[in-house]
């Protein structure tokens, strides 16, 4: 059974994923600016975690001046330059070849987001906004935000797309011109008599 998006002409399906994309960028980091706006109005870096679940979830307000899981302190300058970088091939990636798949186009999409959202921070503060607090007593995971979510989850479809998906047999559609020049070749070859 033929998807949609694949009966759509090449051109159709480019601009229906590109903006697929683009909704999926702005979302995440519109939703990751209004709640590090919510939790900078109503908690205190120098106060204790306040517990969301129980002891689970918590929010606990930090200026992370690294990257993501807080690595390479005192680098925002710098991460905010590579994120110019980043968000530019994310960009190109997504109009050269993200159209043929929407698992691709979700994975730029969210990537982008996560950039975007963080950069914001970096630009405004100098430093990034963290709060979410996950962990079982004093097991605890990296204090993290809505932006560096998405760029975890995008990572891990990455590493299915890229690495777990070609062992289990699985490949990226390939491009819609290039399946109707094998149909037409295949027909060609099925109507050609041979002359001896």
């Amino acid at each position: 059974m033929s998807r949609p998006w694949r009966a759509l002409a090449p051109e159709g399906r480019r601009r229906a994923a590109f903006i697929g994309f683009a909704l999926i960028a702005c979302t995440i980091a519109v939703t990751d600016q209004i709640l590090k706006r919510w939790v900078i109005a109503n908690f205190d870096p120098k106060s204790p975690p306040s517990p969301v679940i129980g002891d689970w979830f918590r929010i606990d307000l930090i200026h992370n001046g690294g990257g993501l899981f807080g690595l390479f302190q005192g680098s925002a300058p710098i991460f905010a330059l590579v994120t110019v970088v980043v968000v530019a091939v994310l960009v190109a990636l997504e109009i050269g070849s993200g159209w043929r798949s929407w698992l691709v186009t979700i994975t730029l999409g969210l990537l982008l987001g996560g950039a975007i959202g963080n950069f914001i921070d970096r630009l405004r503060f100098g430093y990034v906004v963290d709060f979410a607090d996950i962990g079982i007593g004093t097991w605890r995971f990296y204090i993290f935000n809505i932006a560096d979510s998405a760029v975890t989850v995008a990572i891990l479809l990455m590493f299915v797309l890229w690495f777990v998906a070609p062992h289990l047999g699985v490949q990226m559609p390939p491009d819609r011109d290039a399946e109707g020049d094998r149909d037409a070749k295949d027909a060609n070859d099925a109507g050609s008599v041979k002359v001896r």
